[in-house]
């Protein structure tokens, strides 16, 4: 059984080695890296498996924020435990509106360290309650493939990133009912139901945008006020929708 890999970005060399150090006696495979650009690499080279992201925020020319956004934006959905200096209860919402899933504040205990990788590691799991629909699906002008990823509107071919075909599908196989956002992010972006972000609202503008004749007037993804998201293939009558929709689009 290959061991379970964690990365560690982090400049700060001495903390760094103290991490890896007690992370590998504990079983895990840890590869340290020193600054944001170079995590975004080595956790995008072909064949890389990546377990856990341990991310220092103050990092030199890419933040923690910035390294996060841009990972959870790519589709990864592996844990990330982001560490900080800062304190203030901004930093930490901001920390979990990128996508973080743990935020420790700076100086820690290693030993609660230690547990909380132990914690995601554990606990965390991708969830999919349902295969991809088999074939083409269509709704509205688009023909989606979930094996090959080719996304077409007409004749047009529209280029999707991981993360957005995969809140696609989610939809899809839940077609007509009402989603929370807490259950998208638990079964779409693997986070804890805890976590508040509005990581959704912003992908579904990007949907709204793809396949919407009128993106500001959705009649396909529909925002319900108070209670979540809808899909809706085939609208039968498409005033309703707008309205609904309108009540509480996605800022």
């Amino acid at each position: 059984m290959s061991l379970e890999h964690v990365v560690i970005v982090e400049d700060e060399e001495h903390l760094a080695v103290g991490i890896k150090f007690n992370l590998e006696a504990e079983g895990y495979r840890v590869t340290h890296v020193a600054d944001g650009n170079s995590a975004l690499n080595l956790i995008q080279a072909p064949g890389m498996n990546v377990d856990l992201l341990i991310l220092d925020l103050m990092l030199p020319g890419m933040s923690g924020y910035a390294v996060c956004e841009t990972l959870r934006e790519q589709g990864w959905d592996r844990p990330i435990l982001m560490l900080s200096a800062r304190t203030l209860a901004e930093d930490r919402k901001r920390g979990f509106d990128v996508g973080t899933n743990q935020y420790m504040t700076k100086p820690f205990e290693l030993d609660e360290l230690i547990s909380r990788v132990r914690n995601l590691l554990t606990h965390y799991r991708p969830r999919s309650d349902q295969a991809p629909p088999i074939g083409v699906y269509e709704f509205g002008d688009a023909a989606v493939n979930f094996a090959t990823f080719e996304v077409f509107r007409g004749d047009t071919s529209i280029r999707m990133t991981q993360l957005e075909m995969k809140l696609l599908q989610y939809f899809v196989q839940h077609e007509g009912r009402v989603i929370p956002r807490q259950e998208l992010l638990e079964n779409v972006w693997g986070l804890p139901g805890h976590v508040q972000t509005r990581a959704p609202d912003q992908f579904i503008r990007r949907l709204r945008k793809a396949f919407e004749p009128d993106p500001g007037n959705p009649i396909h993804f529909l925002t319900i006020r108070d209670a979540g998201y809808r899909f809706v293939a085939e609208p039968i009558d498409h005033q309703e929708p707008v309205r609904e929709a309108r009540e509480q689009d996605p800022s």
